[in-house]
């Protein structure tokens, strides 16, 4: 009689065919398979942020300067997404694996509703103090115009960004990655379609390249609320179910801190090479600009496929399979390393092509960008190894060191650097300051990668 109704969500039988999945597929397959569509989720929020930046580059040097000078904006709201996502994901994983369905609904229900919340927050924040927030990222005068223009929207836009960063990580989570990536394609081809019209054909310039972004975002969002959350067995996100408490809150602080501290510490960090490059001319904000555009797409691939490891890892150490997290772990490095090899040399050899995509009649931003982009790729290979210790301490609960790593790029060697080194080699310093951070990164992650594969994952 009921045979065309909705099917009433019995959280038990739902999760017991992916639980069964996470714990018994080959793993080398099953990372296979949820990174399809994990990297092509990161692949396409990087692509259409350089979509912004190759719209954006035809209105001048200053125009694409501010795109570079709004990237910490987007980091601010990134991170809080991140930070969401990632802690009520980890939780939400090790719980499913554990077979305690009923917290990790409540949790997935409070994340999403703080999100949004959140989001709310920072565009308050953020209008209030539009000007001197602006500057305080590193605009110089004559990128301060198209600043404002850009991050007006982007913050309009701000709790939909969080929110639907939040949704994408909590269905990767459960092992549903590819309705987020449904989410996040839609938004992606939405961005691409809206940029030149909104740039072009109405002559809003700067400002309709984030009021696309804006939309397209708020467009992924409400798709990944009202289609993915209930489809797939995913956890529902019924906002009457919103129930609060300290522990939750406690959970996801152990769980997404460190993705807020990366993440924000990125911020930090972009502001400050902004600020140092208007030292010299709106040409080397852009060209870092261009840069940090060119690996966010790079990384991104190797992002995504990281974090296809996290379910399984967290799944796995839920169920106390520690076997099975390690042999993941060392598969994933493996894979991640080959191909940033081959993605640095790439970028070695095309760089004056690459960097010429963006800004191709700027001789000054093409020569400062393709100094910098070789120097990246030396030491690009070594992020294999970073971000799978980092997802992997993260994803086992191990707040501590993974929080340390997370904020030792940017702010144990990443700022110092800038610092001690601008002042004595000028645009050089900015040039070759992150490559000094990955290896000095690289070395801090090594012996914690290895201690927690021997001492946090020993079968007894």
């Amino acid at each position: 009689m009921r045979k065309n109704a909705q099917k009433e969500f019995d959280p038990q039988d739902i999760a017991e065919k992916k639980r069964a999945m996470m714990l018994t597929a080959p793993v080398g397959r099953l990372v296979m398979k949820l990174s399809a569509p994990t990297v092509t989720i990161m692949l396409v929020s990087a692509l259409y942020n350089m979509a912004d930046t190759y719209f954006v580059g035809s209105q001048g040097t200053s125009a694409t300067g501010a795109v570079g000078v709004s990237f910490s904006l987007m980091a601010v709201i990134q991170a809080t997404g991140f930070f969401f996502g990632h802690g009520c994901g980890n939780f939400i994983s090790r719980a499913l694996g554990a077979k305690n369905t009923d917290d990790a609904l409540a949790m997935a229900v409070t994340g999403c509703v703080t999100a949004f919340i959140m989001g709310g927050v920072i565009t308050l924040l953020g209008t209030a103090f539009l000007t001197p927030m602006a500057l305080l990222l590193g605009s110089t005068e004559t990128i301060l115009p198209y600043a404002r223009d850009y991050m007006r929207f982007i913050l309009l836009g701000a709790p939909f960004m969080v929110t639907s960063l939040m949704l994408n990580n909590l269905l990767r989570y459960q092992g549903s990655a590819v309705f987020g990536m449904i989410g996040m394609v839609t938004g992606a081809a939405l961005n691409v379609a809206l940029d030149p019209l909104l740039i072009f054909v109405f002559r809003m310039g700067v400002a309709g390249a984030s009021l696309a972004t804006a939309m397209s975002q708020t467009a992924s969002c409400l798709l990944l609320f009202f289609v993915a959350s209930r489809r797939g067995g995913n956890l529902p996100i019924v906002i009457r179910k919103f129930a609060p408490s300290g522990r939750m809150y406690f959970e996801m602080l152990k769980g997404g801190a460190p993705s807020l501290l990366r993440q924000g510490m990125n911020s930090v960090a972009m502001v400050i090479l902004n600020r140092s490059a208007r030292g010299y001319s709106d040409a080397v904000v852009a060209a870092i600009a261009i840069v940090n555009r060119v690996f966010l797409l790079a990384s991104s691939a190797i992002i995504g496929f990281g974090q296809s490891f996290q379910p399984v890892c967290g799944f796995n150490y839920g169920a106390r399979l520690y076997g099975r997290v390690k042999t993941a772990f060392r598969f994933c490095v493996v894979v991640a390393t080959a191909v940033l090899t081959a993605v640095a040399a790439a970028c070695m050899i095309f760089a004056p092509k690459i960097i010429a995509i963006f800004r191709p009649d700027d001789a000054e931003v093409i020569a400062v960008g393709t100094l910098a982009l070789r120097a990246h790729s030396v030491t690009l290979p070594l992020l294999g190894w970073i971000l799978m210790t980092s997802f992997l301490l993260q994803t086992m609960g191990k707040a501590v060191p993974a929080s340390i790593l997370a904020f030792a790029r940017q702010g144990l060697f990443l700022i110092p650097f800038l610092w001690l080194a601008v002042p004595v080699l000028g645009v050089l310093g900015i040039q070759i300051s992150i490559p000094v951070a990955d290896l000095l990164t690289f070395a801090l992650a090594l012996p914690l990668g290895i201690h927690a594969l021997k001492r946090g994952l020993d079968e007894r």
